[in-house]
């Protein structure tokens, strides 16, 4: 497996992964899907912050991609980033999340963020235990914030402290 940046070939098969996500899982609690163009303009705006967007490529396949933003607008949050992961169906359960997500880690590091959050809807065990295994403590959850598949959904924050002090 290799991680690397993404290019805008590589926006056809994120998108299939986060459509994916979209249809079939709380991962996402958005309702609609992106195409190509969309993935492209995203990674372009990610580009413009400074901002990484990684892929996971194996035999010549994207089969995953992870990705940080802004955690909130206001200037007082401007060290502080939240990251997205994803992976398609068939590369689950073999590392890739886990890859893209240490791969990730340092980008922001490098560009002098303090804390790496992660908000995961409370079902996604998985997504919870991975973020575990990358040193992310839970620090919050908070009770039917979000909804999809007309169910309420409960939300976790995770941190990472990225200059290595354990968060409280």
């Amino acid at each position: 497996m290799l991680i690397r940046d993404a290019r805008p070939e590589d926006a056809r098969a994120i998108a299939a992964i986060y459509n994916d996500a979209v249809r079939n899982t709380t991962a996402i609690l958005n309702d609609g899907e992106v195409d190509a163009a969309n993935r492209i303009g995203w990674m372009r705006a990610r580009a413009d912050l400074g901002y990484p967007v990684l892929v996971a490529v194996m035999e010549q396949q994207v089969i995953g991609y992870a990705s940080f933003g802004d955690w909130r607008a206001f200037d007082g949050y401007r060290a502080t980033v939240e990251n997205s992961v994803y992976v398609s169906p068939g590369a689950r359960g073999r590392g890739v999340a886990l890859a893209l997500l240490q791969a990730l880690i340092p980008c922001a590091r490098a560009l002098g963020k303090h804390v790496m959050v992660a908000a995961i809807t409370a079902e996604n065990e998985v997504s919870i235990r991975l973020h575990a295994r990358a040193g992310f403590v839970e620090t919050a959850r908070m009770c039917e914030v979000g909804q999809k598949f007309g169910r309420w959904l409960d939300l976790v924050f995770m941190e990472l402290r990225l200059d290595g002090r354990p968060v409280p």
